[in-house]
């Protein structure tokens, strides 16, 4: 199947499970491991009516590609996870809150930015098809299960999904070293979409023109860049700081 993909861990199998059980096409799981994690997979995939193999090390090893694993490999149907724009937007009970990356292939990047973006309560995650990380395994095993709770939506044209998102009242704001605010003196707008570009080059330029507004990340040391992943952990911190100030407030 053309759509397969594989997941391994006990984060990602477990997210799966309860999140999506009807998109894993199969299980593998350790031979005789007996642990409290082990069975719960098992228990959850009996009623969810998964498939289980159980396999010895060597082939686990083999099917994960030498991957840290835990003793739990899973295939899912990728087709079954796929989530359009306008179903997140047109459902949000709450102010949106975004973040759009453009031009994140390092998966490790991409997984930890998910996680963050789960634990700070972001709605979506959009990224452009071309020149970008799509989900994998090591994607799934980096984000701890939020690969499978927190919406990744990838767009054939970045510039036009902008766009689409202003139409739904949703401010961009590109981050950039340039920017005429800095993160912490900046009132970020209620619905906003945080753009990220790659740690080398950036947004893009066709971006980088749809965004409403540039805020940089004041640096306070030696260094001139941080890693995307955490630079987006610091604009989504803020972001969910200033809402539950103004919650707070109101």
């Amino acid at each position: 199947m053309s759509n397969q993909r594989l997941i391994y861990g006990f984060h990602a199998i477990n997210a799966r499970l309860w999140q999506n059980p009807k998109s894993i096409v199969e299980l593998y799981v350790l031979e005789n491991k007996n642990d409290t994690r082990t069975h719960e997979v098992l228990e959850k995939a009996s009623a969810e009516r998964v498939r289980v193999h159980f396999a010895d090390i060597n082939r686990l090893n083999t099917i994960a590609k030498g991957a840290r694993h835990q003793g739990v490999v899973g295939f899912i149907d990728a087709s079954k996870n796929h989530v359009h724009l306008e179903d997140v937007l047109e459902n949000l009970r709450e102010p949106a809150f975004l973040l759009v990356l453009d031009g994140i292939t390092d998966p490790h990047n991409l997984g930890a930015c998910l996680r963050t973006a789960d634990a700070m309560g972001v709605h979506a995650v959009i990224a452009p098809k071309d020149k970008s990380a799509g989900l994998n395994a090591t994607v799934s095993k980096v984000a701890c299960g939020a690969a499978e709770t927190v919406p990744y939506i990838t767009v054939t044209n970045l510039a036009r999904t902008l766009r689409e998102l202003k139409e739904y009242g949703i401010w961009v704001v590109g981050t950039d070293m340039g920017g005429e605010a800095d993160l912490f003196h900046y009132d970020i707008p209620e619905n906003v979409a945080w753009v990220m570009g790659n740690e080398g080059d950036g947004m893009r330029r066709l971006t980088r023109e749809h965004c409403d507004a540039l805020v940089s990340i004041p640096m306070f040391g030696t260094v001139e860049s941080m890693n995307i992943s955490v630079s987006a952990g610091m604009v989504m911190a803020e972001t969910r700081r200033q809402r539950v100030l103004r919650g707070e407030a109101g």
